[in-house]
């Protein structure tokens, strides 16, 4: 799969005719899967390369009123590697700006898809584009000078509700974990860095690893969760406090710790990158009045996510 970022107004051209999925893709849910597999399947039936295009950052950076950071359920990084694993040909990321914003409809389909030699595009039936975003799925066929065709993908709902970012969002930050799986197609996972904490797990009897997660990650609400973590290829079950760990700290803090206590294992990995699936939601956050009452909270937490995990089949 080929990368290529584009900033306005861009030069590139001389790319092979192509069908193209157009949209945001936060999270590449089901919904967005739909889109891109009909672009994959459009592709190989035509004899065309498969692509995608999405934009950096969320259009809301640019446009929304104060707002200069956007928690994401894919960040980039992790958005271009699901591209990857569903077989994409060529990702087109287009620098969002105020000067791309402002571009007319006409003006974004003669430089961004014919310019590009899309000869079909595929969009969900709520994409739009253009200054805001008059360019509709209704308008493109007038818009695209009988150089390309179009497929639009309608809504794709799991029990009267539609599958969508915002929705996942909401399950996320609920906490509602476990529901992920039936609107992304896999389970929520985050990506982060080990990195050395204050080491005080070790000394009751339950070594976490310290997560460093990226600031773009939308993480779930404070508390306690039964989770996998994939380290150096391998999968382990554990169990995650999100939170501040109120019995040792006082503040706050501006940033909650993710810690992973991971089960039957006992390598040192700071340093590197690690996986976390987020499973169940097991408990908030709380303060607990000693040691042993702490360990005798996390013993009953381990127990319960250990059976949890135990009744879940992975492919």
């Amino acid at each position: 799969m080929e990368v290529i970022k584009l900033q306005h107004p861009h030069k590139m051209s001389n790319f092979p005719p192509m069908v193209m999925a157009l949209g945001y893709f936060d999270g590449v849910h089901l919904g967005h899967q739909k889109v891109i597999n009909e672009a994959k399947e459009e592709a190989k039936k035509s004899g065309l390369k498969s692509a995608v295009m999405t934009f950096d950052p969320h259009p809301s950076v640019v446009l929304g009123k104060g707002q200069k950071h956007v928690k994401y359920i894919s960040p980039l990084d992790e958005k271009i590697r699901i591209f990857d694993q569903l077989g994409i040909d060529y990702v087109f990321i287009v620098s969002f700006t105020q000067e791309f914003a402002n571009l007319l409809p006409q003006e974004f389909v003669d430089e961004y898809i014919i310019g590009l030699n899309v000869k079909h595009v595929v969009a969900g039936f709520d994409f739009s584009y253009g200054r805001m975003g008059k360019g509709t799925m209704e308008t493109l066929p007038f818009h695209s000078r009988n150089e390309f065709h179009h497929t639009v993908i309608p809504k794709l709902a799991k029990e009267g509700e539609k599958i969508s970012s915002t929705l996942i969002r909401q399950y996320i930050l609920n906490g509602k974990t476990e529901e992920l799986l039936n609107l992304l197609g896999r389970y929520y996972q985050t990506v982060g860095e080990v990195i050395h904490g204050d080491k005080r797990g070790r000394t009751i009897g339950f070594p976490t690893a310290n997560i460093d997660m990226a600031d773009d990650y939308l993480l779930p609400p404070l508390g306690v969760y039964a989770v996998r973590i994939e380290v150096e290829g391998n999968w382990y079950d554990g169990v995650c406090n999100v939170g501040h760990k109120p019995t040792f700290n006082h503040g706050s803090g501006d940033k909650p710790t993710v810690e992973v206590h991971i089960f039957d294992f006992n390598k040192e990995i700071y340093g590197q990158i690690v996986k976390v699936e987020w499973h169940k939601y097991i408990r908030k956050e709380q303060k607990f009045n000693g040691i042993n009452e702490l360990v005798a909270q996390i013993e009953k937490d381990k127990k319960f996510a250990m059976n949890y995990l135990e009744n879940i089949v992975f492919s």
